[in-house]
């Protein structure tokens, strides 16, 4: 009987598949030649200077040879590539959300914690400068000089603020951001935050992991705000009263960037996502030939964006039994984003992943710090 149920859903999956991609697992076209450069023409030779004649006593001097330079070694190309992207299924937005002092604090074993001190002025001054007109630029145009476009875009009716920012005191100057591996990976918080240091005398603790560890450890007490990227575990963050409203603004969830996530592969793409017609067609392709994927298995944005991507007859969710059929193919790697991206390469594998950390993947040649 499992038997004749594995092969119906198979059945299933393949005809969705080859509906969605064309009949066929095609690789991606190759790139376009970049044209051949002009050669330049040849310098016109200067005229010779009149030679003095020589004598005995004053023989010419030995030209000395030139030092021979060592050209730096190239960075190692990757072999992953983005195959599918700017789908609208693929949206990928980011929310600041300040911690409530007042929050129902627990350890991990869920017994409330007391004495929690919580930042409150520290992760108003981050926050506004954040969306002040001088942090929004610098988020929308990182990565315009390494990759001739930005890694992040700035949000329809974004929130923006104009007043003043609170300079740090000695009670204040220490502030906990708790925050996805995407921002930080991508080097984005790398470039903001040593300007804001500066500026207004802060220093700036980053705890890098997955959306929902990332909101985990605000909910134990350990952060005083959250940059992260998973709307739904944001709003359960909110209704569990983890946040509030700061003055200046009108709701406690303050979306502001966005970018995609791309799903990526080998450049050979032997599913053939790229000829599909949607990102949800791909992931079936994915499926049904079982080809191998590398899923973050870590609850963060990007892994709560993989689940819902997945045909609803596979039955994929969070929970290691509901893919225990599927370890052939599905690799679960609870870990971050760089992390993943780095086995997706050694292992020739598929992979959902923000825009911003795979360029920047790329850029250093498969090694991620």
């Amino acid at each position: 009987m499992k038997r004749t149920t594995a092969l119906i859903l198979a059945l299933v999956l393949a005809l969705a598949m080859l509906a969605g991609c064309g009949g066929q697992h095609a690789a991606p076209a190759p790139a376009t030649e970049a044209p051949a450069a002009t050669e330049a023409p040849a310098a016109t030779e200067a005229p010779k200077a009149a030679e003095a004649p020589a004598t005995a006593e004053e023989p010419s001097p030995a030209e000395e040879p030139e030092p021979e330079i060592t050209p730096e070694p190239a960075a190692p190309a990757v072999n992953t590539v983005i195959l599918k992207e700017a789908d609208n299924a693929m949206i990928n937005t980011y929310s600041l959300l300040a911690v409530n002092p007042d929050s129902p604090f627990a350890d991990a074993d869920g017994n409330p914690v007391s004495d929690v001190a919580i930042n409150t002025a520290g992760a108003q001054a981050l926050i506004d400068w954040l969306l002040s007109d001088e942090g929004l630029d610098m988020a929308v145009n990182y990565g315009q000089e390494d990759f001739g476009d930005s890694l992040f875009y700035l949000l329809d009716g974004a929130p923006r603020y104009t007043g003043e920012i609170a300079p740090a005191t000695p009670e204040t100057a220490t502030i906990r951001l708790s925050t996805t591996t995407s921002v930080n990976d991508s080097g984005l918080l790398g470039n903001l935050l040593p300007v804001f240091e500066a500026e207004y005398g802060y220093t700036v603790e980053v705890q890098s992991a997955g959306t929902g560890k990332a909101i985990a450890a605000a909910k134990f007490g350990n952060a005083d705000l959250i940059l992260v990227h998973a709307k739904s575990q944001e709003e359960k963050f909110i209704e569990d009263g983890f946040s509030y409203v700061l003055p200046g603004f009108s709701s406690e969830r303050l979306s502001f960037l966005y970018n995609y996530f791309v799903l990526c592969g080998p450049a050979d793409d032997p599913a053939g996502v790229a000829a599909c017609e949607s990102v949800l067609d791909s992931f079936a392709a994915i499926a049904v030939g079982k080809y191998t994927f590398v899923s973050r298995g870590d609850g963060s944005g990007t892994h709560t964006k993989e689940l819902s991507l997945w045909p609803e007859e596979l039955g994929i969710t969070a929970e290691p039994e509901s893919f225990v059929g599927y370890t052939d193919w599905y690799v679960s790697a609870n870990a971050g984003m760089g992390g993943c991206l780095v086995m997706a390469e050694q292992m020739h594998a598929y992979i959902l992943t923000d825009k911003a950390t795979f360029l920047t993947f790329q850029v250093n040649g498969g090694i991620m710090n």
